[in-house]
C-alpha cells in the first residue's frame, strides 16, 4: 500500500488539475474541511452522495483496566465520528 496524502500533497494534485495556485487550493480544502466540521458539529449527520456518510454518535462509559497496573478505570462517555463509504467509492477501492 502507498504512503498517506497529506492535505498538501491534495492542494498539489488540486492545483495542478484545476489550474489554480496550491495557496488557493489548500485554501479551498481547508475551508471544506471546516464546512464539513461546523455541519457535524451542528446536525450530527453529514451525507455527501456517491462519497459517503459522517455521523457523529455517542459511545457509553464503559468500564476498563490499566494495562500498566491491572486498575479497573471508568472510560466516561464520548461523541466520535464514524463514517460509512458510499456504493459508488466502495465499487471503485474494490
Amino acid at each position: 500500500m502507498e504512503d498517506s496524502m497529506t492535505k498538501r500533497a491534495i492542494a498539489t494534485e488540486l492545483a495542478a488539475k484545476c489550474g489554480i495556485s496550491q495557496i488557493t487550493a489548500l485554501k479551498m480544502i481547508q475551508g471544506t474541511f471546516d464546512t464539513i466540521i461546523d455541519i457535524l458539529v451542528k446536525k450530527g449527520r453529514l451525507e455527501l452522495r456517491n462519497f459517503g456518510v459522517f455521523i457523529v454518535k455517542t459511545r457509553k462509559a464503559r468500564p476498563a483496566r490499566n494495562p500498566k497496573t491491572g486498575a479497573p478505570v471508568m472510560i466516561p462517555k464520548r461523541r466520535v465520528v464514524t463514517f460509512k463509504p458510499g456504493i459508488v467509492m466502495l465499487k471503485k477501492i474494490k
